[in-house]
């Protein structure tokens, strides 16, 4: 048999190689793997690229700010609104709006750096701040606070507040600068800073107690409420058992 009739032999229509259709196998596989890996490798560039710029979600630990917010309110907070910082740097990108009197924020508080607090804004830079028997005055005016809510236990000094003292508009004895949860200041706020206090007055750890917080430190504006349950319900998995669901689609304010 000649070498043309060997390889016609050869290739006789009918026979099947393995080979060519492992190749395509192994080849189809590795594709397939690597479009996995570039919609994974994408879906995680956008996660960070939302939660770090755009929308982060928080969940409310304590009742500071009841009956704006509850205990076991699951938040999505605005983080563009007033400018989000790069990651790893100090560098803050250009705010849509500056905070204002009124507005619940999310921030570091200044005692602690790996926290974030939600509490409510309620002086801004310049204004003079105090309150007497529990009624807030702003730039002597009080103010009208539907919000506020206060119970009656009796007045309660400590000595972290005593901040405070640094910051009256008139120098006054230190003798005379003794405030308390209920009657505290006149306080100065100064440039760049803000004061902030929950909406739940008599129970909540806020500007009194550790003084203002830098604009730096703000990091957004709570947009909805996506999810709520009743924490300290006595029913077993009460994530899934005593969920408010009037609460769902919340915006607070």
């Amino acid at each position: 048999m000649t070498g043309e009739d060997q390889r016609a032999v050869e290739t006789q229509p009918g026979d099947t190689d393995p080979e060519p259709a492992a190749v395509r196998y192994r080849d189809t596989a590795a594709q397939l793997a690597i479009e996995w890996i570039k919609s994974i490798a994408i879906a995680i560039v956008l996660f960070f690229f939302v939660r770090t710029f755009l929308v982060e979600a928080y969940r409310i630990p304590t009742g500071s700010m009841e009956n704006s917010l509850l205990s076991g309110d699951f938040l999505l907070v605005n983080k563009a609104a007033f400018g989000a910082h790069l990651p790893f740097t100090d560098v803050q990108l250009p705010a849509f709006a500056e905070p204002e009197r009124g507005d619940i924020v999310v921030f570091v508080p200044p005692h602690v750096n790996d926290q974030n607090y939600v509490k409510r804004l309620i002086g801004a830079p310049g204004d003079t701040v105090e309150m007497r028997s529990k009624a807030l005055y702003v730039n002597g005016v009080v103010q009208r606070e539907p919000y506020a809510q206060y119970g009656h236990d009796p007045e309660v000094y400590s000595q972290r507040m005593d901040w405070q003292c640094d910051y009256q508009p008139v120098a006054m004895p230190v003798p005379e600068c003794q405030p308390t949860r209920d009657t505290w200041g006149p306080v100065v706020v100064p440039q760049g800073r803000y004061l902030m206090l929950g909406d739940n007055r008599d129970d909540s750890e806020d500007s009194r107690y550790w003084g203002f917080v830098e604009r730096s430190a703000i990091k957004g504006t709570p947009l909805v409420v996506y999810y709520s349950f009743e924490p300290d319900t006595a029913s077993r998995m009460p994530w899934f058992t005593a969920v408010r669901w009037g609460r769902i689609g919340e915006r607070p304010h």
